[in-house]
């Protein structure tokens, strides 16, 4: 065994990626404090081809030095938009018929391992704040919530170690959907 070199991996030109056809998941941050937190997602997005990411309330957007510090040239694959609203960016998701989905905690979230997406569905996957989570009004115009199980005392995730989970859990059912 050895290591790859950076000319093995079959990297994609930033061309390459924006005519490559994408997963039929977008992101949307809702009021995302940490700059270093958003090109981090900005860089996962970009690992799992995600159609879009949406930037609402206080997230900043690019281009930022702390941004582009952590997503490493993703902020130029990766489409995004910034709407101040996370209502009206709901509404827009909404009428682009996407399935809207808040990674929260909430009382009728479902538990991430037992989520099964649909084919031909497409998500918008709603994060929220740092210390405050997703905000009351997106979570009410959400379709349902997603959980990722914890078992520690924190039952808190860095929100960039939340969607890198949650972006490969769906991602990989809807390729294994895809091959069935």
């Amino acid at each position: 065994m050895r290591k790859l070199k950076n000319e093995e991996l079959d990297r994609k030109s930033v061309a390459d990626f924006k005519e490559s056809a994408k997963s039929p998941i977008v992101i949307l941050l809702d009021n995302v404090r940490s700059m270093n937190n958003i090109g981090s997602i900005f860089r996962t997005a970009d690992a799992f081809l995600v159609a879009k990411i949406y930037l609402c309330g206080i997230t900043a957007a690019p281009p930022h030095r702390d941004i582009q510090k952590t997503a490493l040239g993703a902020t130029e694959t990766v489409a995004w938009e910034y709407i101040e609203s996370v209502q009206t960016a709901l509404s827009i998701l909404k009428a682009e018929n996407y399935e809207i989905v808040t990674v929260e905690q909430t009382t009728e979230a479902v538990q991430l391992q037992t989520f099964v997406p649909s084919k031909g569905k497409k998500y918008a996957l709603v994060f929220g704040n740092e210390v405050d989570g997703v905000g009351d009004i997106a979570v009410e115009m959400c379709n349902f919530s997603l959980e990722i199980p914890q078992l520690g005392h924190k039952h808190s995730l860095n929100i960039a170690v939340s969607v890198g989970i949650v972006l490969w859990d769906v991602y990989s059912k809807l390729n294994t959907l895809e091959y069935q």
